[in-house]
């Protein structure tokens, strides 16, 4: 199904429906402040298992991160993070970065990585933010496969006629960005770049 939803002011019952089919196990592809996403409730293992089989791609080595709402997720989903990290965190955020960080026991054994470590976003996206506020956790992302040409596809609609048969729903929210999100290694003993994409950071 493809949805169109307002990127300035999402329509509730469309939110509300898109969050059922999370609920129940869906895949869907959305629009962020970054590029068009692809995920999925990150407490339905067999959705995960569909996303990396579209990707073609290991869950434990695949870039895959968590859309969270706000930094209140991170007691839940990350180690202990010190306040001179969670100020820089808070500088950025919300914003078109994926910071990696060290993972909790909470972070499903499928997604973590050998390093033992979660990417974490929040988006600067209405629609990602209706989403998450409806769902209450975080939604498991990561960027769609790029096109025949090597470009990343920021058209819903063409989006749409290549994945309809792989995905539930995808979301129409405009046009997307073709650039991804900046991520930011937060697991060494000072932040460091390892994507510039979007978002601008000194470092």
């Amino acid at each position: 199904m493809l949805m169109m939803i307002h990127p300035k002011n999402p329509d509730e019952r469309k939110i509300k429906q898109v969050v059922a089919l999370l609920k129940k196990g869906g895949v869907i592809i959305y629009p962020t402040d970054t590029v068009y996403g692809i995920g999925c409730d990150i407490e339905h293992p067999e959705a995960i298992e569909r996303i990396c089989k579209i990707k073609n791609v290991n869950p434990q080595k695949a870039q895959l991160s968590f859309l969270c709402s706000d930094l209140s997720h991170l007691s839940e989903y990350t180690k202990a993070i010190d306040t001179p990290l969670y100020r820089f965190l808070k500088q950025y955020l919300p914003g078109p970065y994926t910071f990696i960080l060290e993972a909790s026991k909470k972070v499903p054994k499928l997604l973590r990585t050998k390093r033992d470590t979660v990417g974490i976003r929040v988006p600067d996206n209405k629609i990602c933010k209706a989403l998450l506020t409806e769902l209450g956790n975080p939604v498991l992302s990561t960027s769609l496969p790029l096109n025949e040409f090597g470009d990343i596809y920021t058209d819903a609609e063409e989006i749409y006629s290549q994945f309809e048969k792989v995905v539930d729903i995808v979301i129409d929210g405009g046009t997307g960005n073709a650039l991804p999100s900046t991520i930011v290694d937060c697991t060494t003993s000072s932040p460091e770049i390892i994507r510039q994409g979007a978002g601008e950071m000194e470092l």
